[in-house]
């Protein structure tokens, strides 16, 4: 009788698929409110691996981080109208605290526009007090109809910047550095995410934004995945909270903004654009454990030989864990770290000792090979960058394999249906066209120039509608 495979394949139900690696890989379970989750400590490392390479970006570009509270009065939301009607549906209210009824309900964040300009149009007085760079890692909290564990839940974790400037260049600047050189180089260099840079339409833009870019990636069943976004706010929220400033020639003049945000969404884009059916494939820059040394039998030779082995692979810069749990069978260990998608598996047993090597497993690639033991800790630099690059080709080739450039709204829709994505000219869909997708389940992901740029303008000539269904 066959055997039943540990994860249902992606092929029979992707949905499915998906739910049975976030459990058994051990990143989430379902929290004990609907909408909320509890993520695991190998799913929290990931999200901590993912913050630490995204912080470093973010103070590069002179950012600091701060941090607002998680309630805001419910007044703050009615300032900017387009904003607060964006949010209305995903609100959480408090009404109650301390046993008594609330002078003033409190919204629990969805976003921190509102409290962060409270603060700005304090410490805003002169234009030497711009730019203003702030960024904080934060939860929020967005009432999610029909969630899904990191991709849609109604608690996630989260980074948003906030920053003030004295011109609209100077902001729709940063925005886009941010865009770029912040969130693109991240999800290109260590998550080995193939993206695509673009503008959102006017439909699909930021609630009290005046212009969103926005990275969208390919999932393993052609769905698209927005990654993550940078909005110039204008002066929308500056008009609203008085965020004003006296400029060098001694006048009042509102600030020009942006807000910036990733959340972890993107461990749910990592097992649907890098996961297979054996489990996770996670990227070797990115993995808290780069390599995982085994010892198969529990013999003192062999366990002496495992930590020696994890020693030199510290010593040269990978980051490692020993599996010394001998009480527990080989092979289901061998399992439960190929679901987890460590990049490299070292197994040394008796006859690996005798031979002075060790089975080498590479979980990107796939394949086993004996190494001799003293060649480790040479080889492996090398191999983890193969498997990093091979990761990222993959999803690229993906990607054109099931992109389709098309000429009218009916073939983007027979695309988009099929699991692929649409590329037509934004003058033959225009809003209208648009519209029509919804109908078909679609979405215009994002707008981007003929020679693949982000585009000025959404109706400068020449930009192209990228169409796909999305989660």
């Amino acid at each position: 009788m066959a055997k039943a495979p540990v994860l249902t394949p992606r092929a029979v139900d992707f949905p499915r698929w998906y739910q049975d690696l976030i459990g058994k890989a051990e990143l989430a379970d379902n929290g004990p409110v609907r909408g909320t989750m509890v993520i695991r400590p190998y799913g929290y490392g990931l999200w901590e691996r993912m913050q630490a390479e995204m912080d470093a970006r973010i103070k590069e570009t002179g950012t600091q981080n701060a941090y607002f509270p998680l309630l805001i009065p419910q007044s703050y939301l009615a300032r900017e109208a387009d904003h607060v009607e964006g949010f209305a549906p995903e609100l959480a209210v408090v009404t109650h605290g301390g046993g008594k009824e609330l002078e003033e309900p409190a919204v629990v964040r969805p976003t921190s526009e509102m409290i962060v300009n409270e603060y700005f149009a304090k410490w805003v007085q002169s234009y030497r007090d711009l730019p203003l760079l702030i960024n904080q890692w934060a939860n929020v909290v967005r009432w999610e109809l029909r969630p899904r564990l990191f991709l849609r839940t109604t608690e996630f974790l989260w980074q948003e910047g906030h920053t003030a400037h004295a011109t609209y260049e100077d902001a729709r600047d940063f925005a886009a550095r941010i865009h770029r050189r912040v969130y693109e180089d991240f999800m290109v260099n260590v998550l080995a995410m193939d993206v695509v840079p673009g503008r959102k339409t006017v439909k699909e833009r930021f609630a009290g934004a005046v212009n969103t870019l926005t990275l969208e990636g390919m999932m393993g069943d052609g769905k698209a995945l927005q990654m993550a976004t940078s909005h110039e706010l204008g002066q929308n929220f500056a008009k609203a909270f008085n965020t004003s400033y006296l400029s060098k020639d001694g006048t009042q003049e509102l600030v020009w903004q942006t807000s910036w945000g990733s959340t972890t969404r993107m461990i749910g884009a990592l097992v649907m654009m890098h996961g297979d059916d054996s489990g996770l494939r996670v990227p070797p820059r990115l993995a808290q454990i780069q390599a995982v040394v085994l010892a198969i039998k529990g013999d003192e030779a062999v366990l002496a030989k495992v930590h020696e082995v994890g020693d030199r692979l510290r010593a040269a810069g990978i980051r490692v864990h020993v599996d010394d749990r001998t009480d527990t069978p080989f092979g289901r260990r061998a399992v439960d770290w190929e679901l987890k998608g460590v990049p490299v598996r070292v197994e040394i047993g008796p006859r690996d000792l005798a031979d002075g090597t060790a089975m080498l497993a590479r979980r990107i690639p796939g394949g086993k090979e004996p190494v001799a033991l003293d060649a480790l800790a040479g080889l492996l630099p090398a191999i983890l960058e193969e498997d990093q690059a091979l990761l990222l080709r993959q999803a690229r080739e993906r990607r054109e394999s099931r992109t389709a450039d098309v000429s009218t709204l009916g073939e983007a829709v027979e695309v988009a249906t099929a699991g692929g994505w649409a590329r037509i000219p934004w003058a033959d869909l225009g809003p209208e066209g648009e519209n029509a997708l919804a109908e078909h389940a679609a979405t215009v992901r994002c707008l981007v120039a003929a020679d693949g740029s982000v585009p000025e303008a959404e109706d400068a000539p020449g930009n192209v509608a990228v169409v796909a269904r999305a989660y």
